[in-house]
């Protein structure tokens, strides 16, 4: 089975975190954290930091890695590095996605979440508390 390694920005206002909904490919309409692949070359935190500038015209200010999570999908396995990070200036503009929602820990299940990325919420209600 291929392997897809991706990094993910778990971005956090206050008490809420950002969810933003695919456009596109077999997984369309799902939510998710935003983020991507990393390429050749790349540390995690540099993939990341320009995957959220291609994906949300924003900078970012990584705090801390938070978790890898390892899933099998149908079709491939995925390695995605999490990290937690804010913002460094303006509101994320949507050039990937279709939607995007700032989400409270009570809000988390709101939504239709990517099967790995599901798997953080109970942690990230954790951390939204604190």
């Amino acid at each position: 089975m291929k392997t897809i390694e991706v990094v993910a920005a778990i971005i956090r206002q206050e008490d809420r975190i950002l969810a933003t909904q695919r456009g596109y490919g077999p997984w369309k309409d799902w939510w998710e954290f935003p983020g991507g692949k990393m390429e050749a070359g790349e540390t995690p935190e540099q993939a990341l930091e320009r995957e959220i500038r291609e994906e949300l015209s924003i900078s970012i200010h990584i705090d801390r890695f938070f978790r890898t999570v390892d899933w099998d999908y149908p079709e491939f396995h995925l390695t995605m590095h999490c990290y937690l990070c804010s913002l460094t200036g303006e509101a994320p503009h949507l050039n990937e996605h279709e939607a995007a929602r700032w989400l409270r820990a009570d809000e988390l299940r709101t939504v239709n979440w990517l099967p790995a990325d599901e798997g953080l919420l109970p942690l990230l209600a954790t951390e939204l508390s604190t």
